[in-house]
């Protein structure tokens, strides 16, 4: 898709700061692992730092897996507010939890994205990633996420329960409430991003888009998405795809707290908040955040450094997130950013 910027012409062409005083010991840490890929940081219409490893760059997209539930928070803030959302035909695992259970990750049912069992399995292969098992049918994701069983789905855990079903369930229940498919959801909110390159997604059998986790951009274009979160559903032009009550709300409502040591953060909405920024997680090192009050996005790009590939260690990936959300910390890097020197910023770009 075309970049439908104000000014495409000047749009993030060499936009990058340098210089030793740009980031400080803290990202230089981050930047230096070896698993890092790419980062950005963006206010507004402008990059204000960004970084990217040797055999990376600004024009190379990446999964960016679980972040893409973060189209949903915008679209269920669409439709709760327009007064919008049953599905008589889903399985147990769900029928009886409330959307608001759903969209926090607080329901129980039988399946766990992170046991290697055979319904992990079977969800891989509806989804494209695997070839299904010898002899058996070709499913769609929508089949599988009826089958999903479950009998007491009260969450008795204390913190959020992270169930890849949820955000396709969630993305079911916009799409028969609105009479809308999600795939035209999802083109509204690209082009209010004013995406430059293209937002590749996929898709399963029936033509229904993975939203949980099948979406692959580019760092800038996942900064532009964030933008939306930052200006409270706003997009370019004045296109609102999100609601800024719902916003509000998500970020105030906080629902139940990730497992430790990640005991800080929320899960709300289909995304992750402490209150203050909103953002997501993906699988393998993918990170996005946005601050609302500043108006910034933070986006870090990383790769898969072991062989049971589950996110970088909590260690990394917890002081990774806590550092942008700290505000007087990261406004002291980003001030730093702002202000250097002309002849230390190559140029200032727009990301609108």
């Amino acid at each position: 898709m075309p970049c439908r910027c104000a000014r495409p012409e000047s749009c993030c062409s060499g936009s990058r700061l340098t210089g030793p005083s740009a980031s400080g010991p803290r990202s230089h840490r981050y930047l230096a692992m070896p698993h890092f890929s790419a980062f950005v940081v963006v206010r507004d219409e402008r990059i204000l730092y960004e970084r990217y490893a040797p055999d990376f760059g600004p024009d190379r997209p990446q999964p960016i897996m679980s972040i893409t539930k973060t189209t949903l928070s915008l679209m269920l803030g669409r439709a709760v507010a327009d007064g919008l959302v049953n599905l008589p035909e889903i399985g147990t695992g769900y029928a009886e939890a409330t959307v608001s259970a759903v969209a926090d990750m607080d329901n129980n049912d039988i399946f766990d994205p992170f046991f290697l069992s055979v319904s992990r399995y079977d969800e891989e292969a509806v989804t494209g990633w695997r070839l299904p098992r010898e002899g058996a049918k070709e499913r769609t994701y929508r089949s599988f996420v009826c089958g999903i069983t479950g009998g007491d789905l009260t969450n008795r855990t204390g913190y959020a329960l992270y169930k890849t079903g949820n955000p396709d369930v969630i993305g079911w229940i916009i799409e028969r409430a609105s009479g809308r498919a999600l795939r035209d959801w999802l083109i509204e909110i690209v082009e209010a991003a004013g995406l430059e390159g293209c937002f590749h997604i996929i898709f399963d059998r029936e033509g229904v888009p993975l939203v949980g986790d099948g979406a692959c951009l580019t760092a800038r274009d996942l900064a532009r998405h964030g933008l939306l979160f930052a200006r409270k559903g706003e997009g370019i032009d004045g296109r609102r795809v999100g609601d800024v009550t719902f916003i509000a709300d998500t970020r105030r409502n906080l629902g139940p707290s990730m497992p430790e040591p990640r005991d800080w953060m929320r899960y709300s909405r289909m995304v992750k908040t402490d209150g203050t920024w909103l953002g997501h997680g993906g699988y393998g090192g993918q990170y996005m955040l946005a601050n609302p009050h500043t108006g910034t996005v933070v986006v870090y790009f990383g790769v898969m450094e072991n062989t049971s590939a589950p996110d970088p260690d909590p260690k990394f990936q917890g002081p990774l997130v806590k550092w942008p959300s700290l505000p007087r910390k990261f406004e002291r890097v980003v001030g730093l950013l702002e202000h250097l020197p002309r002849n230390e910023q190559q140029s200032k770009g727009e990301i609108q």
